[in-house]
């Protein structure tokens, strides 16, 4: 009885650490030890210690001698991830497009008029609440598992880069105005125009990623 409690447990954290890392509410500077995340939840370290193993063997967390942090992820890496968007997501969201229920397109309004909000207000912290809130609608939509687990993974893996190219200037109208457009595709069920759409929307961020990182090594 002790085990399968403990078991259970250990699961109920992994999920609840899981939702934080993929909701963006865990930064590259929260470093979490056993013994502290054992006291939040009034639990002993054994639990503990094995949901936050396995997110590290699940590549969404980094072991470190000082406690579990997010993965510091390479140049090489993250244009390896943006890569794999490129390739996966596209395909993804229009898998999506018609596994969308009416309270998932009366999210994704929400969201959109949310971004669109921003370009009023500058306030960078709801515009990345509403993308995540618009990732997250649709990749939960998607049926293959496989993909929308995969995708999932490597997002969670670069919040701070997607939080970065939220706040490029440049690219805010640009990316609210492929917000919009994606909306009216899912809207109108059309998987190509959604496919397309998803492609253009991946490499804005790319090219604001990488204009980012030129204006900081200049």
């Amino acid at each position: 009885m002790p085990r399968t409690a403990k078991r259970h447990m250990k699961d109920q954290i992994y999920d609840i650490f899981l939702g934080r890392i993929q909701r963006g509410e865990i930064s590259h500077g929260d470093r979490f030890v056993d013994t502290a995340v054992a006291e939040e939840f009034n639990v002993s370290r054994m639990p503990v210690r094995d949901a936050l193993m396995r997110l590290s063997h699940e590549g969404y967390l980094d072991s470190t001698t000082r406690g579990f942090t997010l993965p510091n992820l390479s140049m090489r890496q993250i244009c390896e991830i943006f890569e794999l968007r490129r390739l996966l997501e596209p395909r993804a969201a229009a898998l999506a497009t018609n596994q969308l229920t009416e309270d998932d397109i009366a999210t994704l309004t929400r969201a959109v008029e949310q971004s669109e909000r921003t370009l009023e207000t500058g306030e960078i912290e709801s515009l990345y609440a509403a993308s995540e809130d618009i990732r997250r609608t649709w990749i939960m939509a998607v049926p293959n598992i496989e993909l929308r687990d995969t995708i999932l993974r490597y997002m969670a893996q670069i919040q701070a880069v997607r939080m970065a190219t939220l706040r490029d200037a440049t690219a805010h109208e640009t990316l609210v105005d492929l917000q919009r457009d994606m909306l009216r595709a899912f809207v109108e069920r059309d998987a190509a125009k959604v496919e397309l759409l998803l492609l253009r929307y991946v490499l804005a961020g790319e090219d604001s990623f990488l204009r980012l990182k030129a204006c900081e090594q200049g």
